[in-house]
């Protein structure tokens, strides 16, 4: 993986012009842009490649089903020009595996959700953390994604996974600190709304590349 500026782009916008402009602007200043459903329903696949011919991008589907559901929706996503993948690993591992065939095939990156940033992961997600992470490991995942909002869970999540990568979300407007998210065993920080919010986002992602620094 690319690791320049250890920063992740979550672009979540509905709009196709806004998410071109803030990758054309931001391009240089992040390593992976991560896009979700809100701007795919928005704009269609077709914004995948033309935000990919800028910066690449990770498609964060959280793919969630059985094993030859979670290969149409990989395919299909990683054929549209994605980079690397989200899937969730509590489905079990023959589902995860699915999505891990597929990243093989297209040379792509995939991650494993292990935990979640909002509180409301703690009510579920937190008690099997570490089972999924496992899990995760297991099944040859290039990465998995663990909250900067409770920087003693990327430790515990490190302790499992070995030298596998560690994408963060949370830093920023959910609270989490981009020096201490690194300081426990991120590689990359997750940031959206602080940046895509900003009055200007290229300031504020530069503001974000200093503390990391």
């Amino acid at each position: 993986m690319t690791k320049d500026t250890h920063l992740i782009l979550a672009l979540d916008v509905l709009s196709p012009e806004k998410a071109l402009d803030l990758s054309r602007s931001l391009k240089g200043h992040v390593d992976y842009i991560k896009i979700g459903y809100p701007l795919l329903l928005s704009a269609g696949l077709e914004i995948v490649g033309k935000i990919s011919s800028l910066v690449p991008v990770i498609a964060d589907l959280k793919v969630a089903d059985i094993p030859n559901t979670n290969v149409l929706i990989s395919k299909q996503i990683l054929n549209s020009g994605a980079q690397g993948l989200i899937s969730h690993a509590f489905t079990g591992k023959d589902s995860l595996e699915a999505c891990v065939k597929v990243a093989r095939e297209h040379e792509a990156l995939i991650f494993a959700v292990t935990e979640m940033s909002h509180p409301g992961a703690a009510d579920f997600m937190a008690p099997q953390a570490e089972r999924l992470a496992q899990i995760a490991v297991d099944c040859g995942v290039d990465g998995v994604v663990a909250p900067a909002t409770r920087p003693e869970r990327i430790k515990l999540i490190r302790s499992i996974i070995g030298d596998k990568v560690i994408i963060s979300p949370g830093v920023g407007v959910q609270g989490g600190s981009a020096k201490t998210a690194l300081e426990a065993g991120a590689d990359y920080l997750i940031v959206g709304r602080s940046i895509i919010e900003a009055k200007d986002p290229l300031s504020e992602a530069k503001k974000i590349l200093s503390e990391i620094r």
